[in-house]
């Protein structure tokens, strides 16, 4: 987990422009002069080791450097070794500046670049307290969607680059089988609802009909936008298309899956993580990852019991004023209001494209009335699309994907529309807001056009600050009178109510040894959500063990914090400049960002 979150952090390929000429040649391989160039260097090899990042972020090809687009990552346990062996040697490396020869600035990324290399030491051991093939975000959906959402194809050389890629596969899921023949022998297996997950997904993937799959179907509608491309010509490369992925693609998820079908016994049906190897330990220190605080699951779990009780309270007395009954408690309550035909689309192709259309007017709505809180804007666009039909069914409600730096892509806003009755009207705009403006859309694309800071401080992942924020952008909507309509308010307390809920049930799994229906059980009483979502979240929690935590924590941290300036500075106290101290340093740890809170204080207090 930790490998595939900090590539993502780092994987900046626009370094390499920035980074031009910057290292002398010893520089490359001896410490940097200046710790800046230290980082930048530290990003460059991490962007480097990793062709699909490179592809992701599209910049080298501007430069007329393209080779990576035919490749696929390094998956084997060999590369999970080296890659913390390189952590260690660059802690080393960073460790050896003296903080008195430090800027204030290149203090506090010194800081924070220790926090992530600190917690990958820590982590280290459990580098295999994971499942790399899962419902959620497996290798086995993980590159078909990644083929479509960011393989792109401008030539016919890139074309032929997808077709190269694809016959990649079955070395990536060789190393893949190598790491989790590993994981077996040290008894770390997914609980037996994910192993049938993965294998009806893959069977169900490797006999469709080619034509039908996604990796063709991409592939097709890419060629069929390049203008210069000949009728022939395109047809010949959908023909090597058609032949790699019967002959290569699919017998490597045969074998996959395979593997899964022969684990029988070994598996069972306990889903914490406490189950695994020294799991109790490994469980707190994913809590502190993702919170970015020492927060123990009891506390974490007695708090979301709080929230749950507070929030549901202010809803019930919302749906009483709307004149619906509320005496049988909350569960009936909010199945009385989503059981109301009004708040609903057509469940047709027609319905599902209105979801999306209006989606991206909420979106619009909002960018332009934003002036009276936010001062700084994200350059980025942003667009709503359908999650991709093969994979929704196991999907969350939604996800954001990042723009490129390059300005090529836009930001992604990828709504569920698997089951109509999981996007009632009155969560729409709180949704939009979460995933896209101001929320997750608005920060990314913010924090990747800051200038005059580490390009690792731009991305770095700190899920506590990122999903905090997001959350937190849906009451400032809100307070922007953006929900004014009563539904819409319930829409946004339901949302904020499904992120106490996950305190308590990712906890409750984790570390009070739940199972997983108890958890759906506790979800489905508690929120009031369509029972395909609570059990797509649920099982979510199952395999990204304390990640659902952060969302909840890190709203509350910024709310106190905000609060905490206000009655410092009374009449002083600015929306728009609290919103630039929490933007314009990039995600932090939360407790670096009270630092920056506590600084705007003192500076405004003089």
């Amino acid at each position: 987990m930790i490998k595939k979150i900090l590539l993502w952090l780092l994987g900046l390929v626009f370094v390499l422009l920035i980074l031009a000429g910057a290292f002398a040649a010893h520089e490359w391989n001896a410490k940097p002069f200046y710790v800046n160039n230290f980082f930048n260097r530290f990003a460059l090899k991490m962007a480097l080791s990793s062709p699909e990042t490179l592809s992701s972020l599209h910049f080298l090809e501007s430069m007329g450097i393209n080779g990576h687009n035919a490749d696929l990552d390094d998956a084997s346990p060999q590369s999970t070794d080296e890659f913390f062996e390189f952590l260690a040697s660059e802690k080393r490396v960073l460790q050896s500046y003296s903080d008195n020869s430090l800027s204030k600035d290149e203090l506090m990324s010194k800081q924070i670049a220790m926090y992530l290399l600190d917690f990958a030491e820590d982590a280290e051991k459990y580098k295999y307290h994971n499942y790399p093939v899962n419902q959620l975000f497996g290798v086995q959906n993980g590159f078909p969607t990644f083929m479509e959402a960011q393989h792109q194809i401008n030539d016919e050389e890139e074309a032929e680059f997808y077709i190269q890629r694809m016959t990649k596969l079955p070395r990536k899921f060789s190393q893949v089988l190598e790491g989790l023949r590993v994981r077996t022998a040290e008894g770390i297996i997914p609980p037996k609802f994910v192993i049938n997950r993965v294998i009806e997904e893959m069977t169900n993937f490797s006999q469709q009909a080619v034509t039908e799959n996604i990796l063709y179907q991409s592939f097709d509608k890419k060629l069929s936008a390049l203008e210069d491309l000949a009728p022939e010509d395109k047809q010949r490369l959908l023909n090597k298309a058609k032949e790699v992925i019967e002959s290569e693609v699919y017998p490597a998820y045969v074998q996959l899956s395979q593997y899964f079908e022969g684990l029988g016994d070994k598996a069972n049906n306990d889903d914490g993580f406490w189950k695994l190897p020294d799991g109790d330990n490994a469980y707190r220190l994913a809590l502190k990852f993702f919170t970015t605080t020492d927060y123990t699951p009891d506390y974490i779990h007695n708090v979301g019991l709080a929230e749950v009780t507070r929030i549901q309270a202010e809803i019930l007395a919302i749906l009483e004023s709307e004149g619906f009954d509320i005496s049988a408690g909350f569960e009936n309550a909010i199945e009385l209001l989503a059981a109301e035909p009004r708040f609903y689309y057509a469940d047709t192709d027609e319905g599902r494209q209105q979801i999306l259309d209006d989606y991206q007017k909420i979106i619009d709505e909002i960018e332009v009335g934003m002036d009276s809180a936010f001062r700084i804007k994200a350059k980025a666009g942003v667009e709503v699309k359908r999650i991709p039909e093969f994979k929704e069914k196991t999907s969350p409600g939604a996800y954001y994907n990042g723009p490129a730096v390059d300005g090529s892509r836009p930001g992604i806003f990828y709504a569920n529309l698997y089951d109509i009755k999981a996007t009632p009207k009155y969560s729409m705009r709180t949704l939009a807001y979460h995933e896209a403006i101001p929320g997750h859309h608005f920060q990314i694309a913010v924090a990747q056009e800051l200038e005059d800071m580490p390009l690792f401080r731009k991305f770095a992942p700190f899920t506590a600050y990122v999903e905090g924020w997001a959350l937190y952008s849906e009451r400032v909507a809100w307070e922007l009178g953006f929900q004014s309509n009563p539904y819409d308010n319930i829409g946004r307390l339901q949302a904020e109510l499904f992120r106490a809920v996950r305190l308590v049930v990712d906890t409750g799994i984790h570390a009070k040894r739940w199972t997983r229906e108890e958890a759906i059980a506790y979800m489905k009483k508690n929120t009031g959500m369509a029972q395909t979502d609570v059990v797509s979240e649920v099982e979510r929690y199952i395999v990204m063990p304390g990640q659902a935590c952060a969302y909840k924590v890190g709203m509350m941290k910024i709310l106190e914090l905000r609060s905490k300036a206000k009655v410092s500075l009374g009449d002083r106290f600015d929306l728009r400049d609290f919103h630039d101290v929490v933007l314009k340093n990039g995600a932090v740890p939360l407790d670096i960002l009270e630092v920056f809170i506590d600084e705007y204080i003192a500076d405004k207090s003089l």
